[in-house]
Order: structure tokens, then sequence, then C-alpha cells
């Protein structure tokens, strides 16, 4: 079945509570897992910031409910008991438990206030946790900048996108500084290679590059010229960055062959200059904080 929303978590949650029992977290979701017969992919589903398990955080998600509403309490750190709050919603046999069944609540035995008087703190649709939303947001907003940052560079002139490869590379840990690899990747046009740029700041090794700003596919003709030029210079390393895409034959032709070459295509140039800060800037800063509780612990 398909991982279970957070709302749908939180009738077994109270059930699994309803022993009287201190209940670990992480527990909790091991037993919902295996109630809602989720499978070994299901359970390995991150959130969109890939930090944490998908069903894990709806788990989570659902006692922090449970437990703002009054029918769970936090005993200690990680665990949680049920309420006489929560007993009395048992008592009921709901069909199910969610946002809707907690905002008629009033306040829970350990003074806490119910959610009809707080603000929502799920989404629109009840399915996703605030963090899952904020999550899906980034990789959109992200997913549109790599289109902006795609059409920028397709109309840049060959010395631009020369520089912009040039302070990536640096950027990246590549090619010493600025000015040693501006004047590295510039020795070129020779025989397939736009240029040579070191390894590292020590120069224990040489990377040839080659930058393409292309409409079109490259196909493996041009990634064999490329391996052939390495060939030519005794090379092992090369770079070939292209604004277009590769051709599948392409990529199984450098899985294939001696020599390492890192076929770089837009869509992966476009996310690391955003990742290494080249061609964008801070739009708006989001800092999610949680409490340390460790930093509560009596000395």
């Amino acid at each position: 079945m398909a991982i279970p929303d957070f709302q749908s978590c939180m009738l077994p949650l109270l059930q699994l509570a309803s022993d009287g029992g201190e209940h670990r977290v992480a527990e909790a979701s091991k037993v919902l897992a295996t109630q809602f017969k989720l499978t070994d992919e299901e359970l390995a589903e991150q959130l969109p910031s890939g930090r944490a398990p998908l069903f894990y955080n709806r788990v989570a998600w659902a006692i922090f409910h449970l437990r703002k509403s009054g029918l769970l309490t936090t005993p200690r750190r990680a665990y949680f008991t049920i309420s006489d709050l929560g007993r009395s919603v048992l008592d009921r046999a709901p069909a199910k438990v969610n946002l809707g069944t907690l905002a008629g609540l009033d306040g829970g035995s350990d003074g806490a206030l119910g959610l009809g008087t707080q603000p929502a703190l799920a989404t629109a649709d009840g399915r996703a946790s605030p963090r899952e939303a904020l999550g899906r947001a980034y990789l959109q907003l992200r997913s549109e900048l790599v289109s902006e940052l795609s059409e920028v560079l397709s109309k840049t002139d060959p010395v631009q996108f020369e520089r912009i490869v040039v302070e990536l590379l640096v950027k990246m840990g590549y090619g010493g500084n600025v000015t040693d690899a501006s004047r590295a990747i510039r020795k070129s046009g020779d025989e397939g290679i736009d240029g040579v740029i070191k390894e590292d700041h020590l120069g224990l090794d040489n990377i040839y590059v080659q930058a393409k700003r292309w409409q079109g596919v490259v196909g493996r003709p041009e990634i064999q010229k490329f391996a052939g030029a390495l060939q030519g210079q005794r090379a092992k390393k090369g770079i070939f960055i292209t604004t277009s895409t590769f051709t599948n034959g392409a990529q199984e032709y450098v899985d294939r062959i001696d020599n390492r070459i890192v076929l770089i295509d837009g869509d992966q140039l476009c996310n690391l200059m955003i990742d290494f800060d080249v061609g964008v800037n801070r739009a708006e800063y989001f800092e999610i904080k949680r409490v340390d509780l460790d930093f509560f612990l009596e000395p």
C-alpha cells in the first residue's frame, strides 16, 4: 500500500499507547510500519531533503499533533504515553482520528491547548507535514531556477561561457585559483581539448577540459574524439561539459574505456552552479531549528 499520511497514523498510535506504557517514537514507527504492511522500498523513501525517512517523519508529526491536543504526553525525551483525554477519545471507539477530531477538543490533562485554538500546522490537504511541503516547494523552486539558468547559459557568448566554467571548477576545488585556471583553459583549441587545469592546488595531476555551449545533443563521435585527444596527451582524466545533453551511446562509451571522462550535461552544470553559488545569489533564507534538549539537562 502507499505510505499513509500522518493523520492516518493518529488512531493506530493512540491504540498502541492504550496499554498505558511508555513507547519510544522509533519503535512505534516500526510497529505501525508492520501494521500498514509497508515494503522495504517504502520504508527507505526519504523526505525531499533526504535527511529523514518519510514514514518516520509522518509518525513523528502525528505524535506532535496528538501531544499538542493533549491525547498523548511526553514523559521523557523521544517517548510518549497516553493521557486521560486520549483514553476518553478511544472509549468513543472512533473510526478515525484526524485534525478535524482534534480541532474540537478542549485542553488536555497536561494543560496543552486544543488545536482548535492554535494556528493550522498542516498543509492544505492535510496529508503532507510542513517539513514535507517545504521540501517539495524547495525542489520545485530549484527546478525552476535550473530552467532559468539553462536559458541564460544558452545565450552567453563562448568567452563568457568559458569564464563561467573556470569559476565553477575553481569553486569546486580544481584549477588552483581563477587566474591560473583561466590561463590554463585558454591554452587550447587543438585536438578536441579546450584546456588543461590542475586537479588540486598542488598540481599533482592535470585534468583536460572540453566545454561546449551547444544546442544539439552530444553523441558518441564527439566523446571518442575527446578520448583520442586525451590519449594523444597521455592523459587519464577529462571533463566534457555541455549546455545540452548526451546520448546514451556517449555515456555507454565513457563507461567502457580506460580513461576517466566525466560528462556534465546542461542540467548538471546548472545544479553545480547552484550548489557552488556561481551565477546565482540568495533570494530568501529560511532556517529551521529544533529544541536542543541536551542544553536543558542539569550539569
